[in-house]
Parts: C-alpha cells; structure tokens; sequence
C-alpha cells in the first residue's frame, strides 16, 4: 500500500512488507551468525541490510562487496556523492527526531570510531561492530531514520 501523505520520502515508494516484523527478526538472527567483513557485513551495510529485509529495497546495494577496508568505503560512497554511510541513509530514508523512533527504524550515534548505524529495538539499538551485534541505549542515538511510508513521526510507546 502506498501512502501518499508521506512526504519528503526518496526512493521508489518504500514498500513495507506485511511480515516486515518477522523479516527484522530473521535478519537480526543472522546477523548474530555472521562475522564482521567489511564490505560485506560491517556497520555501513548492517542497516541498510535490515531496510532491504523489510522492505524488499536496498539502497546500499551498489556498494556490497566494492570494498574491504573503512576507508575504501568511504571512497566509493564519497565517489557516489555521499559524505559517508550516514548521508548515504539520509538521502534514502525519511528523518525524524531520535527521541520517536520506533522498532525498525535506522538510527546513528558517535562512536569513538566515528558514526555507527542502528536498528531500534525497543529502548536500544542493534548495532554491528568488529566484534559482532550488541546492543546500546537507544538514547545515545543523535539521528534517526524512518523506512516505514505510512506513518508520520509522532510519540509512541517503544515495542
């Protein structure tokens, strides 16, 4: 279903999946099985791998496997006109105020490595690092992000 109130959002319509819950779910269960691989299962790529599992669309798609180092990532976002992976979400996906973001949703935070990418959860975020999936605060979030088209940023009860 395709909601046309939603405005500002880029991509071709954002789909959600009606068992986009289970989807998250599944992906996250993998994503614990994983090892960290840059460019192919690192903290760019976490999110946005999650999108595309509840939604069927991954923007992230032409940078898998085009680069084994953070620094080449962010070479070939930056060659695509991204500043870094944050931008790269930004640019594909609705953003709203950290403090509302709900279960499925992509959030950043400061790092001491720079930003990461999240998954929300309830009262945390799911986050990958070198050493696998954990969980942090989702109040340490500076940004967040939205992929669902039929709802509208508002208050809500976290899952």
């Amino acid at each position: 279903m395709r909601c046309a109130d939603w405005n500002g959002r880029i991509g071709t319509g954002g789909l959600e999946r009606a068992d986009w819950k289970g989807r998250l779910i599944a992906y996250l269960a993998e994503a614990l099985r994983q090892p960290f691989a840059e460019g192919a299962h690192d903290c760019a790529l976490f999110a946005p791998g999650a999108v595309a599992a509840m939604t069927g669309e991954d923007y992230a798609a032409p940078f898998r496997g085009r680069y084994s180092t953070t620094r080449g990532g962010l070479r070939v976002l930056r060659k695509a006109g991204f500043g870094d992976h944050v931008a790269l979400v930004a640019a594909h996906l609705k953003e709203g105020p950290a403090a509302h973001a709900q279960v499925g949703d992509v959030a950043s935070l400061d790092t001491p490595d720079g930003p990461a990418l999240g998954i929300v959860q309830g009262e945390h975020l799911y986050v990958l690092g070198v050493n696998g999936l954990s969980l942090v605060p989702l109040r340490a979030a500076k940004r967040a992000f939205r992929h669902v088209t039929c709802h509208r940023w508002a208050p809500s009860s976290r899952a």
